[in-house]
């Protein structure tokens, strides 16, 4: 049987199919329901990894016989061959990136230490979905920790009611956590700001140069590594997405890490 006939009409092919299918429809959520958030580099490679997935195995024939000519030919062997290598690094790395990920998502300090709160959007209505789960469980760690102090970090967007720093230090207060345990910060715009505005602030009132990270669960690995490199001593304390946008925002952050790495503290 001719490779390209491998998985036609066999039930792996029509599970594969079923799987390109409905991923394809897992990264258009954004658009086909009514979660809003804005377009980004996850939905993008995961919409066309599984529209390429799809294609595959909706027209195997076409593909079998596309890369048959293309290893017929010499520079199509060559192309073969390369994007072979780059799938399997790609792979590989993306691999290693979400092992990194899903050590750093808990780990909590010994003794408790002070909380920075990593902002995230905020929509007419109040905190969205992802900042609203932040809020929370920045909530239990300070309820179980009553001595120790909150900043709240993230500046206001041109499509933002208010700073995101002020939509965390409302929420926990209506929560029942004292203003008195609340520091702003709301002038970051992103996470490398977040951290050094927020490590600013505990330099200027005397305290330890250590913290509790509260962030989404596939944010926490970026956040550790840029805490690092500003010699703040980070721990984590991990809020959990909303299943639908987990997978893109997963995917986005292979890149975002990947770039920490390679990129000059």
């Amino acid at each position: 049987m001719a490779m390209s006939n491998i998985f036609k009409g066999t039930f792996p092919g029509v599970c594969l199919l079923f799987l390109g299918v409905l991923s394809a429809v897992f990264f258009l959520l954004f658009l086909i329901t009514g979660i809003r958030t804005k377009f980004h580099t996850g939905n993008a490679v995961g919409m066309v990894m599984s529209g390429f997935l799809t294609l595959v195995f909706l027209f195997p024939n076409k593909t079998g016989d596309i890369a048959c000519r293309l290893w017929g030919n010499g520079a199509g062997r060559v192309f073969l061959i390369i994007f072979a290598a780059l799938a399997v690094v790609s792979v590989i790395t993306a691999v290693i990136i979400s092992a990194a990920m899903i050590r750093a998502m808990d780990r909590r300090p010994e003794k408790p230490a002070n909380v920075i709160v990593l902002g995230c959007r905020v929509k007419e209505n109040g905190p969205s979905l992802m900042l609203d789960k932040r809020i929370e469980a920045a909530y239990a760690y300070l309820s179980e920790n009553p001595d120790v102090i909150c900043i709240a970090s993230g500046g206001r967007g041109d499509d933002e009611p208010m700073s995101e720093a002020e939509c965390i230090r409302q929420g926990l207060v209506r929560r029942g956590i004292s203003p008195d345990r609340i520091i702003l910060e709301n002038k970051s715009v992103n996470t490398y700001e977040n951290i050094r505005n927020s490590l600013a602030i505990l330099d200027s009132i005397g305290a330890q140069r250590r913290a509790v990270i509260v962030t989404s669960e596939f944010h926490q690995l970026r956040a550790s590594m840029i805490s690092e490199k500003q010699g703040l001593e980070s721990y984590s304390v991990s809020s959990r997405t909303y299943l639908p946008l987990l997978s893109s925002y997963w995917i986005r952050e292979w890149f975002a890490v990947a770039y920490e790495w390679v990129k000059k503290g």
